[in-house]
C-alpha cells in the first residue's frame, strides 16, 4: 500500500492507536504527559548521538512516543478531566448557573434544545458544556448563539437507551464532551444583557439573517429547506420525507456542508480566478483569494466543526495547488491535517461524520487511480463521466463498512444520484452564493428565484424517483463490530491483490475473506441458539419480546407504536421471522411464571406466581396483592402513570421485593 510509505500516515496511525487506548482505559493524563516528554527527550538523544533515523531502536522509541502522545492528547482533552470542570465543584448541584449558548440544535416535538457553555457556578468560575432543553410551551423566547442567562435548575444525567439496540444518545454526547443536561422552565430563567460576542456568534447571526432574507423570497418550502442545508449547513427545516429520500438515494452527504462542497467550491474559485495567473504575483493572489473565499463561505455556513475541518483541509490543498504539486502534496497534507485535527480534538475519531469523511478521502486517494486505469475512453465527455463514476465507486467502497455498521443499509443506486447531481453541484453552489449575495443587497430578481427554485425542485424530484426504487435499497442488514473490522481487512487485501498480483497477496485476501465469512457464520449460529424474553419500555404501551433462536414473537396490543423498537432489535439480533400476538393475562417465559395485571385489576387469588407485570395503571391494593400471590419481583412498564409508579416503589421497598420500572432501569430481561 503506497500511502503507508508517507511518514505523516505512519505517525497518524500511531496517534490514532494511542487515542483508542486512551479511550478504552481510564488513565491520569499527568502520567502520560511525563512519559510523552521523556520519550521525546530520549528520541532526541538517540538522534543526536546516532544521527540516524532508520535504526530499529529509533523507530521503536518513535512509535512509543506517538502512541503515548495519542493517549495524552485524548485524556487531557476530555472536559471532565479539567480541574475547573463544573462536575468538580461541590456546590454545582444547588448553585446558580451562568450559561452561554454556543450551539442551537434541531428542536424536537416538545422542546427547544441547545448546547451551552458553563461560565460559572455560584461565585466560582467553571468550564464544561451542558445540553439545555426548554419546553416549547415556555414563555422563554428562542435563544441564539452567545445569549447568556442565569438559572438555578438542577443538572441531570443524560439517560442511557432504555431498550436493546437503540441509539445511545448518552454515548454520542459524551464524545462531544457533554455529560449532563438541564431542563429549564420560565420561572428558572433570567436573561443576562450586554454579553460578550464571539466570532461563532457573529457567524450564527449572519446565517440567521441570510435565512430570514431567503424566507421572504418566493421559494418552495422543500426547496428552501434544501437550499439552507446546501449553502448554510442548516438542516432543521428539511422535511422528514425529503431527508429520507436523500438517505435512500445515497445522496444525504449533499445535504451536509462537507469536504465535497468545499472541494467543488475551491475548484470553482480556482477556475474563476485563473485569468489572474497572467499578472505579476498572480498565483499568490489566487492562493490568498481562494483561502479568503473558502473561509468566507465557512463563516456564512456557521463555522460548525465539520465545516471548519473541511475548510482547513482544503486550505492546505489550495497551498498544494499553489506549489504545483497537487498529487504528492495532497497525500501528505491530507494526513497532516488529519494528524493536527486529531491532536487538537481526539474525540473527532469517534464521530461518524469524521470517520466517513476520511474513509472516503482514503479510498479516493488509493482506489480511484486503480479504477481509472481499467478503461481510458477517447471521448472527453465519456472519460469525464467514467472518472466521476470511479470516484463515486471508490468513495462508496471506503464508507460501505461504516455505513453498514451504523445505519444497516446500502443504497444500490447511489451512482445514479452522484453521476447526475455531483457534476451540477458546482453550478448549484455558485448560483446559490449569488442568490444569497443579491438577496442581502435586496437586488434578487424574481426570474433568478424561479430558476434556482426550479433547479433545486428538479434535484429533489430526481432524488425522490431514485428513493422510490425500493428493490435497489438494501436495508436491515445485520453488521456488527467484528464484521466492520474484518470487512476493512478484506477490502484492503482485495485492492492490494488487484493492484499487484502475487501469491502472498491472493492468499492473504482469501484468508481474510474466509475469516469474514467464518465470523458471520459463527454469529448466525450463536443467534440461532439464543433464548430471550424482554419487557420493553414505551410510553403508553406494553411490549414483550419472546425470542427463540431466529424467531421472535411480539406481544403487544398496539403494533404500529412499536415499529422502531422491532426494526432495531430484528436487525441487530439477526431475526429471520417475526410474529405478533395480543397480550394475555399470564405466560410462562423461560421457566418463569408471569402475571400481567392491566387496567381491569383482575388477578387470581392465592396462586403462587414468580413475577408480576403491572400495565395500564391498574387500580389495585398492591399490599393485598403481595400478601395473596407472594411474587419474587414486580415489574412496571411505560404504560403506567408516574404517580402510581412512585406509590408501588414505596410498597415494594416496605415488603423488600425487587421493583423494576422500565422507565428508569430500562428493559427487563427474564433470566
Amino acid at each position: 500500500m503506497k500511502l503507508l510509505a508517507f511518514i505523516p500516515i505512519k505517525l497518524t496511525l500511531l496517534l490514532i492507536l494511542g487515542i483508542i487506548i486512551g479511550h478504552m482505559c481510564s488513565i491520569d493524563s499527568f502520567y502520560f504527559l511525563i512519559s510523552t516528554l521523556s520519550l521525546f527527550v530520549l528520541l532526541a538523544a538517540i538522534f543526536i548521538f546516532e544521527k540516524k533515523t532508520n535504526t530499529k531502536l529509533f523507530g521503536f522509541i518513535a512509535a512509543l512516543s506517538f502512541i503515548s502522545l495519542g493517549i495524552y492528547s485524548y485524556t487531557s482533552s476530555q472536559p471532565i478531566n479539567h480541574f475547573n470542570h463544573y462536575s468538580k465543584i461541590t456546590s454545582a448541584e444547588d448553585g446558580i448557573w451562568t450559561l452561554k449558548i454556543n450551539e442551537v440544535l434541531k428542536p424536537n416535538k416538545y422542546s427547544h434544545r441547545y448546547f451551552a457553555t458553563v461560565e460559572s457556578v455560584g461565585n466560582k468560575k467553571a468550564s464544561g458544556t451542558l445540553l439545555i432543553t426548554i419546553p416549547k410551551d415556555s414563555t422563554i423566547t428562542s435563544l441564539q448563539v452567545d445569549d447568556e442567562f442565569l438559572t438555578f435548575a438542577k443538572i441531570r444525567p443524560i439517560s442511557e437507551p432504555l431498550n436493546p439496540h437503540q441509539f445511545n444518545y448518552k454515548k454520542y454526547l459524551e464524545n462531544l464532551g457533554v455529560y449532563h443536561q438541564l431542563r429549564i422552565y420560565s420561572n428558572q430563567f433570567v436573561a443576562v444583557h450586554n454579553t460578550k460576542t464571539t466570532f461563532i456568534g457573529i457567524a450564527s447571526k449572519a446565517r440567521t439573517n441570510i435565512i430570514e432574507k431567503l424566507k421572504t423570497e418566493n421559494f418552495g418550502a422543500d426547496e428552501l429547506g434544501v437550499i439552507q442545508a446546501l449553502l448554510l449547513g442548516q438542516r432543521s427545516d428539511i422535511s422528514e420525507e425529503t431527508y429520507t429520500n436523500y438517505q435512500k438515494a445515497g445522496a444525504v452527504h449533499i445535504l451536509a456542508v462537507s469536504g465535497l462542497h468545499i472541494g467543488i467550491l475551491l475548484l470553482l474559485i480556482q477556475f474563476l480566478l485563473s485569468p489572474l495567473k497572467h499578472i505579476p504575483k498572480g498565483r499568490t493572489i489566487i492562493l490568498l483569494l481562494s483561502v479568503l473565499f473558502l473561509w468566507g463561505f465557512a463563516f456564512l455556513a456557521g463555522l460548525s466543526a465539520s465545516i471548519i475541518r473541511a475548510t482547513t483541509m482544503f486550505t492546505f490543498v489550495a497551498y498544494a495547488l499553489y506549489l504545483n504539486r497537487p498529487s504528492n502534496s495532497f497525500n501528505i497534507l491530507a494526513l497532516s491535517v488529519l494528524f493536527i485535527l486529531l491532536f487538537i480534538n481526539p474525540n473527532l475519531l469517534f464521530q461518524v461524520g469524521f470517520q466517513m469523511s476520511y474513509a472516503a478521502v482514503f479510498a479516493i486517494l488509493w482506489i480511484f487511480p486503480l479504477l481509472k486505469k481499467l478503461w481510458f475512453p477517447k471521448n472527453k465527455i465519456i472519460r469525464y463521466f467514467w472518472q466521476l463514476l470511479c470516484v463515486s465507486l471508490a468513495a462508496q467502497l471506503g464508507v460501505l463498512p461504516i455505513s453498514l455498521y451504523y445505519f444497516h443499509q446500502f443504497p444500490g443506486l447511489f451512482f445514479i444520484s452522484n453521476l447526475i447531481i455531483v457534476p451540477a453541484l458546482g453550478i448549484i453552489l455558485g448560483l446559490g452564493i449569488l442568490v444569497i449575495f443579491l438577496s442581502l443587497l435586496n437586488w434578487l430578481p424574481t426570474q433568478l428565484v424561479w430558476l434556482y427554485n426550479s433547479i433545486i425542485g428538479l434535484m429533489n424530484n430526481l432524488i425522490g424517483w431514485v428513493a422510490k426504487q425500493e428493490s435497489f435499497i438494501f436495508s436491515s442488514i445485520s453488521f456488527d463490530f467484528g464484521q466492520l473490522i474484518l470487512s476493512f481487512i478484506v477490502l484492503v487485501s482485495f485492492v492490494e491483490a488487484c493492484s499487484h498480483i502475487t501469491y502472498k497477496r491472493i492468499a492473504f485476501f482469501l484468508i481474510s475473506l474466509i475469516c469474514f465469512q467464518g465470523w458471520t457464520s459463527y454469529q448466525k449460529f450463536e443467534s440461532s441458539k439464543k433464548l430471550e424474553a424482554i419487557v420493553l419500555h414505551q410510553t403508553k404501551n406494553s411490549v414483550l419480546f419472546n425470542r427463540s433462536g431466529n424467531n421472535l414473537i411480539i406481544l403487544t396490543n398496539q403494533i404500529k407504536k412499536a415499529d422502531n423498537m422491532i426494526s432495531d432489535y430484528k436487525t441487530a439480533e439477526r431475526i429471520a421471522s417475526v410474529r405478533f400476538d395480543s397480550l394475555k393475562n399470564s405466560y410462562s417465559l423461560l421457566n418463569t411464571s408471569l402475571l400481567i395485571l392491566d387496567s381491569t385489576g383482575i388477578y387470581p387469588k392465592n396462586e403462587s406466581i414468580n413475577k408480576i407485570l403491572l400495565t395500564q395503571s391498574p387500580k389495585i391494593n398492591l399490599e393485598r396483592l403481595i400478601d395473596s400471590i407472594k411474587p419474587n419481583e414486580i415489574i412496571a412498564d411505560g404504560s403506567n402513570y408516574r404517580s402510581y409508579i412512585d406509590r408501588w416503589r414505596i410498597t415494594c421497598l416496605k415488603y423488600k421485593i425487587p421493583f423494576h420500572y422500565t422507565g428508569e432501569k430500562g428493559a427487563y430481561y427474564f433470566e
